[in-house]
């Protein structure tokens, strides 16, 4: 085991590829479509995408539990399409944990050592290190039905870290989870990461989650990576309207291209204001397109060159605690919502107060409306 974990590089031979992996279930619907990827080892890779977007599919066929209907899959070189699941050496952890009601956790622990063949001497060692590993060293002699649901995600983990694999793969691990707790255990299997170095693949349709815990994540729509990239990239440059709307919130303004200047474009939208942002893809005069707008970069104050500024009168001022949720009427623009976050010299606005709302063209992207036609 690696004493720390820097971010992994894709130079060199992959530890994991997926090539022009396609799967049907009924040999006419696709449920993965051409997928090519490559994962470094030593990285956490998420798979995130909505229900039955291929992201649970795709880690069953590299784990073994479903067979590709066409393409390759390889490990360290090696092509494993046909390797039983249990001859992968890969931990596995479910949601439902699995872990078995009639056995101890040490005996629980000691039940993939033995199907790997670990000699008898070496396994209570093996159970106290991975218990060590997930803090739960003084819980050995327990029952799975003694344990809080995080205590047996715990477990869990380290059942499928306990034979030392050559990955971990993860499907919606903490879903069961209370959301204080969830969010504990993010940062606890990201920390555990860090520590052990191992390649971890890790499915969830949280995009919270998958900001937190990834060095890359892969987005999935409809059988296919929408876009694969580190969490900052795919937050603040998604590379179209999916990954936009998926990954946190948008405001949404639809308009017709007026003007093209290098990657900036004027937009009119379709209710006549004139704003400026930043092309996504090749746009063209008079193309419909889709702007989007994170509320955290839109302010209720002021603006700076290359701002666009537009008059707004306050609908709505919802308190979240660490930030103001502030939805408005612009003009030209329908219904936007700003987050400011709050502090001590924060003005709070009110309803029905007149505003002004700006934001910088770089934080507005245009994307070509998908499905085209006139904005309405």
């Amino acid at each position: 085991m690696k004493a720390e974990h820097t971010t992994p590089s894709l130079t060199g031979q992959p530890q994991i590829r997926f090539a022009g992996i396609r799967k049907s279930y009924d040999g006419s619907t696709n449920v993965v479509v051409d997928l090519n990827l490559d994962v470094a080892r030593g990285e956490f890779l998420t798979l995130l995408g909505p229900s039955g977007s291929g992201k649970t599919t795709t880690l069953m066929m590299l784990a073994g539990f479903e067979q590709p209907s066409s393409g390759d899959i390889f490990v360290d070189g090696q092509r494993i399409n046909d390797l039983p699941t249990f001859r992968r050496n890969f931990g596995v952890v479910f949601q439902n944990y699995a872990l078995f009601p009639h056995m101890t956790v040490a005996q629980n622990l000691a039940f993939p050592l033995r199907m790997h063949k670990v000699a008898k001497e070496e396994i209570p060692a093996r159970v106290r290190k991975a218990l060590q590993t997930v803090k739960m060293e003084d819980f050995s002699e327990r029952m799975p039905g003694q344990l809080s649901g995080g205590q047996q995600q715990r477990i869990a983990l380290a059942r499928a870290l306990v034979f030392e694999p050559k990955m971990v793969l993860m499907d919606e691990p903490l879903g069961a989870l209370d959301k204080q707790l969830r969010e504990h255990m993010q940062l606890e299997i990201r920390e555990l990461h860090r520590k052990l170095g191992i390649t971890m693949l890790y499915v969830t349709h949280d995009q919270s989650e998958a900001l937190t815990m990834s060095d890359r994540i892969a987005v999935f729509h409809e059988g296919r990576i929408q876009q694969i990239a580190d969490p900052q990239t795919i937050y603040e440059r998604p590379s179209n309207p999916f990954v936009a709307s998926f990954i946190g919130e948008n405001n949404k303004l639809e308009g017709r291209v007026e003007e093209i200047s290098g990657e900036e474009v004027t937009v009119r939208t379709a209710k006549g204001a004139v704003i400026s942002a930043s092309a996504r893809e090749p746009l063209s005069t008079g193309d419909t397109v889709q702007v989007v707008i994170r509320p955290e970069r839109v302010a209720l104050a002021g603006s700076s060159e290359g701002a666009t500024q537009v008059k707004a009168v306050v609908k709505e001022v919802i308190y979240h605690g660490d930030h103001l949720r502030v939805a408005v009427d612009a003009e030209g623009c329908s219904e936007l919502v700003a987050r400011l976050p709050h502090s001590d010299d924060l003005t709070v606005p009110r309803e029905g107060e007149a505003c002004q709302v700006s934001w910088h063209r770089r934080n507005a992207l245009a994307f070509a409306k998908p499905g085209g036609g006139a904005a309405q």
